[in-house]
């Protein structure tokens, strides 16, 4: 059967009201002959998602309803392995002292893009570029296990990644730029240089595909990004409880599929401590 992921919005939601949900949803499956896997909830956004084995769409908004009355907003088809590597999860969540801890599906989407990777076979050979690429892919990864941060997919030049904390976003995207500069410096030439953009968002936004919102803004800020730079969308700066000093403001851009500017932020990762 497909599975589905579901958004509910409910003014006032806490975790237990949503666990209590979760029950009654557990209770009624087996009369639709579906499964409740896993749910996510976010008591700020006043928000909740589902992840659901179901026939169709029709049969998990009945058995919703049945259960507790909370028909989804919206409805996506989804695919488990990418819920897993964007969430961290696809079922319940293990106790930790006797109590589940349920995680905010709210994630900061980070995309890097690699200057001129095209070019460097060209100038310098596919042995010589590989090795390079490779380069980036270490420096980035290592990043990306210190901090905490998910990888999602590998684009080649770059990589995309997700994060259940902003804080340490932010702190991955300098610690990397930072082990690129170092790199350039230890090295002879050809260096490296890296753009950078991170948005955020939830999962199921008024669009059928998973973190689609997020993942789109992350891709344009950082193909508007220049090499070197670190660009972020507004909602990362508002979320982020370090030193607003980290931040300068860059202006707004016209980024495709998107329907008014955007603004945008520079990390200063060169004075940042």
């Amino acid at each position: 059967m497909p599975i589905y992921m579901d958004r509910h919005y409910v003014v006032g939601i806490t975790r237990h009201a949503i666990a209590n949900a979760h029950e009654k949803d557990l209770a009624v499956q087996s009369k639709y002959g579906i499964q409740f896997l896993t749910y996510w909830m976010d008591e700020e956004r006043c928000t909740g998602f589902c992840l659901v084995d179901s026939p169709d769409k029709a049969t998990l908004q009945k058995a919703h309803d049945e259960a507790h009355g909370q028909v989804p907003s919206e409805i996506i088809e989804v695919n488990p392995a990418t819920v897993e590597v964007f969430l961290g999860r696809i079922s319940d969540p293990l106790p930790v002292a006797n109590t589940v801890l349920i995680d905010s599906a709210f994630r900061v989407i980070m995309v890097t893009d690699l200057k001129d990777s095209t070019g460097m076979i060209t100038q310098l050979g596919e042995s010589t570029a590989m090795h390079l690429l490779r380069v980036h892919n270490a420096l980035t990864r290592n990043a990306l296990r210190n901090s905490g941060g998910r990888e999602v997919k590998h684009m080649g030049d770059g990589i995309m990644a997700s994060f259940a904390d902003t804080s340490k976003a932010i702190e991955c995207v300098m610690s990397i730029q930072k082990s690129f500069a170092a790199y350039n410096s230890e090295n002879a030439e050809p260096s490296l240089h890296l753009r950078i953009g991170l948005s955020a968002g939830e999962p199921v936004e008024e669009d059928s595909h998973l973190f689609g919102a997020a993942v789109n803004l992350a891709v344009r800020i950082c193909a508007y990004a220049q090499p070197d730079q670190i660009l972020v969308s507004q909602v990362i700066v508002d979320q982020c409880p370090m030193d607003k000093a980290i931040f300068s403001d860059a202006g707004k851009f016209n980024p495709k599929g998107f329907p008014i500017p955007v603004q945008v932020y520079q990390v200063n990762w060169q004075s940042a401590g």
